[in-house]
């Protein structure tokens, strides 16, 4: 997940930097020397995002698994136990 959060926001930044560049008509070699390093930037920013993204995710998975599994022990324990009974 930290891949493409760092993809998509690069890009972002890149063509920010290079529509800005276009509109204010500046220097090409500055205006993509900015936008480079603009788009390296995001891009660390967006892996930092996305691998904290998908721990988060990962996490919340886990833990609905691990009540789910809980929850069917419980029954199961419940069923053995009403068919001891009988």
């Amino acid at each position: 997940m930290g891949h493409t959060y760092a993809g998509v926001l690069g890009l972002i930044a890149f063509i920010t930097i290079i529509a800005e560049g276009i509109a204010d008509r500046a220097a090409v070699e500055g205006t993509i020397l900015a936008a480079m390093l603009a788009m390296f930037a995001a891009a660390v920013v967006g892996a930092a995002i996305g691998q904290l993204a998908g721990w988060i995710v990962d996490e919340s998975v886990r833990a609905r698994l691990a009540a789910e599994m809980a929850a069917m022990t419980k029954a199961e324990a419940a069923t053995a136990i009403a068919n001891k009974k009988t």
